[in-house]
């Protein structure tokens, strides 16, 4: 597939590999439309990053088991790419198929949504069999690393392994997957479920020089910024945390207006008019 990015998804691509290169830490929020990206862009970050779990919220679907299709995924990424003027990584699930081949023709369709990055997680989308043999989780990363590379423009290739979410509590198989996944060519490193400065330290030299990511807001992990940078933590990513804070609210409010006739919920709401300029 001969694709040749335009000038801005160029820039835009070779600033989130900048953000992986220069020293310290940094945060990729997620937001699940064009609306939350350009609230998240307008407080100052410098990349976003899209949620599997907040665009299935969003589209009234439940989320890790097949039900948002890769036509809804690179929708999405496009609405938020469009609407911001940072960079963006999309989540891509499991690369939305099981052979290597569709997880390499995935990438190369993401990135002519203009954005500049994505991840492939190691997941099957069956929840009675969630994780994928060790052997082809490698050699999908292999096939998602293999389409990245032959862009003409700098992809960051996020591999995931997912197993710590999934019931299956083996860091040792998580760590073993994550330096194939590095060998393998993967710009970042991802294992959600890691929280204890134990097992971030165990991911961040397994793996090392690559960059890790760590997600936050979906475990009771309460390790600050700075805490995850002294271990080596490159990336910060929040899931769907930011996601479901918005519709907490949403639901809060709508049962404080149904079981008790108040509407206590607005006194606390950002004014209309703070959000409707930040659309202007």
């Amino acid at each position: 597939m001969d694709f040749q990015p335009d000038s801005t998804q160029l820039a835009k691509a070779q600033a989130f590999k900048k953000l992986h290169e220069r020293d310290g830490i940094f945060v990729v929020p997620n937001p699940w439309d064009a609306g939350s990206a350009k609230m998240l862009q307008s407080i100052g970050f410098e990349a976003l990053a899209t949620t599997s779990a907040g665009l299935a919220f969003s589209l009234g679907k439940s989320d890790g088991d097949c039900s948002v299709t890769l036509e809804d995924a690179l929708a999405n990424a496009r609405s938020i790419v469009s609407a911001t003027g940072i960079p963006v990584s999309a989540d891509l699930e499991n690369g939305y198929g099981i052979d290597p081949e569709i997880c390499a023709e995935t990438i190369m369709l993401a990135a002519r949504t203009g954005l500049a990055g994505g991840s492939i997680e190691d997941t099957t989308g069956r929840p009675e069999d969630p994780i994928l043999p060790f052997e082809l989780s490698v050699e999908r990363i292999k096939a998602a690393v293999k389409a990245a590379k032959s862009l003409s423009f700098p992809f960051m290739l996020t591999a995931r392994a997912e197993n710590l979410i999934y019931g299956r509590p083996d860091l040792n198989d998580t760590i073993k997957r994550l330096e194939a996944f590095a060998d393998a060519g993967a710009d970042v490193l991802f294992a959600p479920g890691i929280k204890t400065p134990h097992e971030i330290a165990l991911v961040v030299k397994a793996v090392a020089p690559r960059p890790v990511n760590v997600v936050m807001g979906l475990n009771n992990c309460d390790l600050s910024l700075n805490q995850l940078e002294d271990l080596g933590v490159k990336r910060v990513s929040l899931g769907s945390s930011l996601a479901r804070a918005a519709y907490s609210a949403f639901i809060n409010g709508a049962k404080e207006i149904h079981q008790h006739g108040t509407f206590n919920f607005a006194g606390n709401a950002i004014s209309y008019a703070e959000i409707n300029n930040l659309f202007k």
